[in-house]
């Protein structure tokens, strides 16, 4: 039958993702040429894999034991890659991550949990808080990658998008701007602001919506932690500014109200991991965006594949 492991490939995408257009993307396909590898694929096996009409895709029972096999062959094979670099390369390197996206652990732990079954020799940390330096770090070596929505022109830096999302302001339920259509800069003027406690450029808001309509918020009030900033907003303390992906659970409780900014389809910002260009091709620092880009969408609601 000569089924390749793109094919396998390609069939897990689709049952991750359950539709064609979303598995074209996730291995790096245009959909004309995901058809046709499935078209080759179904040819190979002598029988249809796939029902293409229901949502989502469903395997008929050749796709279903050939998924069986992927699923099965593919982890197998990325292990036995892992394992010969590791006799390669004879040590077991290091991965220090910086976070500056203030609401990630969500999805980076569950990430950090899969690599460290994946890569127990290499040594990961890593570091918190609220850093204003830390593409600085990574080029000076102190971190070998730094999670960032604000990507800097920086020489032997590469950036690989994990995801893109959509900043929205969460305000109380009942607060006059839940009846607007969309937050425009002028809306915020008479506003308390909670933030974190970082620079305003590092912020969504500042940099998407008050800077560019010049605009400054009435009072602005620092907060170090999300749960404690919802708290504030859904008591009518102020508004803020968070990723839609961090805010699901308090919309489904009713806890607060959200708002798309500058219009009524919001706006969309994209999240990287950020490493030295020498450092690009490690096998482990390539399989733990891999593991991120995969991980993320299993866990956040809202936003969009790369």
């Amino acid at each position: 039958m000569n089924i390749e492991i793109r094919h396998l490939k390609t069939l897990i995408a689709i049952a991750e993702t359950g539709t064609l257009v979303d598995a074209a993307d996730q291995v790096h396909l245009t959909q004309s040429a995901l058809s046709h590898q499935i078209k080759e694929l179904e040819s190979r096996a002598g029988q249809t894999l796939f029902f293409r009409k229901t949502k989502p895709v469903r395997f008929t029972a050749a796709g279903e034991r050939l998924l069986e096999a992927a699923r099965a062959v593919i982890p197998a094979l990325e292990s036995a890659e892992r394992d010969l670099f590791r006799m390669q390369q004879g040590q077991s390197g290091r991965l220090h991550i910086a976070i500056e996206c203030h609401s990630c652990y969500d999805w980076l732990l569950p990430a950090l949990n899969v690599f460290r079954s994946n890569w127990p020799e290499v040594e990961l940390d890593m570091v918190g808080g609220f850093r204003f330096t830390s593409l600085n770090e990574l080029k000076q070596g102190e971190v070998d990658l730094v999670i960032t929505s604000d990507p800097e022109d920086k020489q032997d830096v590469t950036y690989f998008p994990l995801f893109q999302y959509q900043p929205r302001l969460i305000m109380q339920p009942g607060h006059p701007l839940a009846e607007e259509a969309c937050i425009r800069a002028h809306h915020l003027k008479d506003e308390t602001l909670i933030t974190y406690p970082v620079t305003p450029e590092r912020l969504d808001i500042y940099k998407c919506l008050l800077a560019p309509g010049g605009v400054e918020p009435a009072n602005i009030r620092e907060v170090e932690l999300t749960v404690m900033m919802v708290q504030l907003v859904a008591s009518g303390r102020g508004v803020a500014c968070l990723p839609n992906w961090a805010i699901t659970d308090y919309l489904e409780q009713g806890f607060v109200v959200d708002k798309p900014l500058a219009s009524k389809e919001g706006l969309w910002r994209t999240l990287y991991a950020a490493v030295r260009e020498d450092q690009a091709k490690s096998p482990y620092l390539d399989d733990f965006i891999a593991i991120a880009q995969r991980v993320c969408h299993q866990h956040l609601q809202g936003i969009k594949r790369i």
